[in-house]
Parts: structure tokens; C-alpha cells; sequence
């Protein structure tokens, strides 16, 4: 990983953020914490798909799986 990723990730810790992954999922929760492989820790998430949710709890993805990485919308 970059270090600008490393950096912009570490500044988004305990933010919520939003995750697309390989399979076209979209995961919504709080960055606990990640490692150099992408692989990351989300608490409080949830699967957004399209006027559904369904509540995850914590969560670890593994870096692989990951296609997009973006703060998520306040609000």
C-alpha cells in the first residue's frame, strides 16, 4: 500500500466510511483499524443495498475483496 493511502486511511480511523467490494456489495461502518494488505476492521456496519440495510456488526474484509475505499456522507 502507498503511503498515501496508509496516511488517508489513518486519518479516517473511527470515521465512518464506505466500502465497495468485488462482488458489487457495498459496506457501510466505522474504520477501526487496517493493515498493509488493505485488509480492514469495520464496527457498527451494515450492507447498503438499494432502500434495504442489513446490520453486520463488526466486520473484518480482507484487502482483496476491496474495490473502493471513500468517506462516507455525513448525514
Amino acid at each position: 500500500m502507498s503511503d498515501a493511502a496508509q496516511r488517508l486511511l489513518g486519518e479516517n480511523l473511527g470515521q465512518d466510511v464506505v466500502v465497495k467490494l468485488r462482488s458489487s456489495e457495498v459496506v457501510r461502518g466505522r474504520l477501526r483499524s487496517f493493515d498493509q494488505h488493505l485488509n480492514i476492521v469495520l464496527e457498527d456496519a451494515y450492507e447498503v443495498a438499494e432502500d434495504k440495510t442489513r446490520k453486520l456488526g463488526t466486520v473484518v474484509i480482507r484487502g482483496e475483496n476491496i474495490v473502493l475505499i471513500s468517506p462516507a456522507p455525513k448525514g
